[in-house]
């Protein structure tokens, strides 16, 4: 009887600022950043405000500094001219990092086995989408983007000792 209750089993879905409803979308909007042309106040009609956007972080000349230049070997020469003149510009420069996406994950297989922790299967899907862009004076200097089109994965943990397995992690804590 137990195993046919896979509907009693956990699901998760985690969404991470979404303007857009998959990776294509967020890539056409972000395309439509023109540098030199749009501007910071141009950047919510395109889902990518920097002070109302969820996951969004905004950097300073300094953090920018770290971000492309995580080393000595990499030097201010080194960089794209944008990103170079934009730290030199100091206090007139920022950077957003902005994170879009859609991560779900559903457990899969017999109830009994996965309460008792001798096998737990599951599978994740989504996507994933990350904005740089640099701003000077207000208006966007430089950008890039990365990310993961397309999340697909499976995981199969089996436990042969089901709840027991484990417990050399939980017995120091509760003796404690």
């Amino acid at each position: 009887m137990l195993s046919g209750c896979g509907g009693l089993l956990p699901r998760s879905h985690q969404s991470v600022n979404v303007t857009w409803s998959n990776f294509a979308e967020a890539r056409a909007a972000f395309d439509r950043i023109e540098p030199n042309a749009t501007t910071v106040a141009d950047l919510a009609a395109l889902g990518f405000d920097p002070y109302t956007s969820p996951n969004t972080t905004i950097l300073t000349y300094l953090d920018l500094i770290k971000y492309f230049m995580p080393n000595p070997s990499i030097r201010l020469e080194d960089l794209d001219p944008a990103v170079r003149d934009c730290i030199s510009a100091r206090d007139a420069c920022r950077g957003f990092r902005i994170t879009a996406g859609e991560k779900r994950s559903k457990r899969h297989g017999n109830v009994f086995a996965d309460l008792f922790n001798f096998r737990r299967r599951a599978t994740q899907s989504g996507w994933q989408f990350t904005a740089l862009l640099l701003a000077q004076d207000e208006r966007i200097t430089y950008k890039l983007w990365g990310g993961q089109p397309k999340l697909d994965g499976e995981t199969d943990r089996r436990n042969p000792l089901g709840p027991l397995q484990g417990m050399d992690e939980v017995l120091p804590a509760l003796v404690q």
